[in-house]
């Protein structure tokens, strides 16, 4: 995510990770593009593919740079990555800083072979793995925690039978949020954390094995959804077909997906663990409308996840719904940066106010979210500019209060608007005629009988986390002598 993404939505997203195995030798450098096209979504900072030929010498072919998908690759450098086996990533800083060598994958040459490695989620023990490696000899090339698993995986699996067990003691030792795509010279490994708070699923085109992190990138390569990875379990895809090991796993109601992915992150065309987004947003927009009725005369979403919560709030209270919003979707990487002092014109850049559809008319405007509170009370400031009279504002999520250490860059509570106003402060603060936020308690009806982390909401996480910000100690390297 560039810079202006950042003052747009005040939220960073997390990683996308894609993996691909074509059992019949063919090349997997092209379906892996469109699989990190489709999770794009999940991370626009830098991006990497990283490639193997199971036949051939097993010698791994990498290519890794900053910005978006079509900015790194091209015809000629996807023909260069021949290999028919792969991981690709798509990343949002979460831990480490926007540099070339925190792109991933990351390729480890070790007494073993070779690994390359794709991580979406945050560890909340990096700083004290990172530095018994350092202690032990371990040279780290990035900032990253991703590397602190690569360096665990490589070192189990010199006294592991092979490369999936090294994955499993490895998992003995890391704690966090965790989904990953780890190729060997002749295997694909997906393994995903045991409370489940990063999404990984399976597909298959053909003869061609799929691992990602949602389903909507299976959908892109014109792939057949199997399954989601389970909570703990560990994937293992050879030329013999899928072994699985839920030796790692929790029991259900210890389980705590994140959940974020059906609010905001996850795109809406996606289905996470048997929950279908578009299904889940459209529930919370019909509970925001029970919770929060209004007499007014158009409902409409900011763009793009508060559209199917506004849908929801639409058909719940008989109100019609309308597109208010234009979104520049080409403002890319190219875009020059404003400051901070300049939110009000960046939110105009990449967001339009259409007058027709709102002049004269009370308005309920849904979004996913307030964190700042800047760009909700820039956008009010446009509607009504353009000619609303009201502007009654539902939020398809409750307040966030506390940061999260699982891979979600929810800024620091000083910087929370709701960490230190109450609703009705936000309400005046950001100029609308009522805010109403989603109830904490209305969340499970999202997801059913999933379990799941609330804990940017809360404070309640389910596990021990660390008392201070483990990206900027690893950036800055603060904690050597702790």
């Amino acid at each position: 995510m560039n810079e202006f993404d950042r003052v747009s939505t005040g939220l960073g997203e997390e990683c996308g990770v894609f993996g691909a195995y074509d059992m019949d030798g063919r090349n997997v450098a092209t379906s892996i593009y469109y699989g990190l096209f489709a999770l794009q979504h999940r991370g626009q900072e830098s991006c990497g593919i990283a490639v193997t030929d199971t036949f051939g010498k097993r010698k791994v072919i990498s290519r890794k740079g900053l910005g978006h998908v079509n900015d790194v690759f091209n015809e000629e450098t996807l023909s260069e990555l021949k290999g028919n086996l792969g991981v690709g990533h798509v990343r949002y800083s979460t831990a480490g800083g926007t540099r070339v060598e925190n792109a991933q994958p990351l390729v480890i040459n070790y007494v073993k072979g070779t690994l390359a490695i794709a991580h979406n989620g945050n560890l909340v023990n990096a700083l004290e793995l990172r530095r018994e490696l350092e202690y032990t000899g371990a040279i780290f090339q990035t900032t990253i925690d991703s590397e602190v698993i690569a360096y665990h995986i490589a070192r189990e699996r010199l006294n592991a039978p092979n490369a999936e067990s090294a994955v499993k003691n490895a998992m003995k030792k890391i704690k966090g949020a965790y989904a990953l795509v780890v190729s060997s010279p002749r295997k694909m490994i997906g393994a995903r954390d045991p409370l489940g708070l990063r999404p990984l699923c399976i597909g298959k085109r053909d003869n061609t094995y799929f691992l990602a992190s949602e389903s909507c990138a299976i959908a892109a390569v014109d792939g057949e959804f199997i399954r989601d990875v389970r909570p703990g379990e560990i994937v293992t895809i050879t030329k013999d077909g899928i072994s699985s090991d839920t030796s790692m796993s929790l029991p259900a109601e210890q389980e705590a997906r994140c959940i974020f992915e059906y609010i905001y992150f996850a795109r809406t065309d996606s289905t996470i663990d048997g929950v279908n987004v578009y299904h889940s947003r459209i529930l919370a927009g019909k509970a925001l409308a029970q919770s929060y009725p209004v007499d007014a005369d158009l409902v409409v979403g900011v763009p793009d996840s508060g559209l199917v919560a506004a849908k929801g709030y639409s058909e719940e209270s008989g109100i019609p719904y309308g597109m208010a919003f234009h979104k520049n979707s080409y403002v890319g990487r190219t875009f020059i940066k404003p400051k901070q002092s300049d939110r009000e014109s960046s939110v105009k850049v990449k967001l339009n106010v259409i007058p027709e559809v709102v002049r004269g008319k009370r308005i309920v405007m849904v979004d996913d979210s307030i964190v700042r509170g800047t760009t909700c009370a820039n956008i009010i400031k446009m509607l009504k500019k353009a000619g609303a009279t009201e502007v009654h504002v539902r939020i398809s999520s409750p307040p966030f209060l506390y940061p999260c250490y699982f891979g979600v860059d929810v800024p620091s509570n000083e910087q929370l608007i709701a960490h230190s106003h109450t609703t009705e402060q936000i309400r005046e603060l950001i100029g609308a005629d009522s805010l109403g936020y989603m109830e904490i308690s209305k969340l499970k009806d999202m997801v059913g009988d999933l379990h799941y982390c609330d804990a940017c909401f809360t404070g309640k996480y389910p596990m021990e986390v660390p008392g201070r910000d483990i990206s900027f100690a690893l950036e800055e390297g603060d904690y050597q002598n702790e």
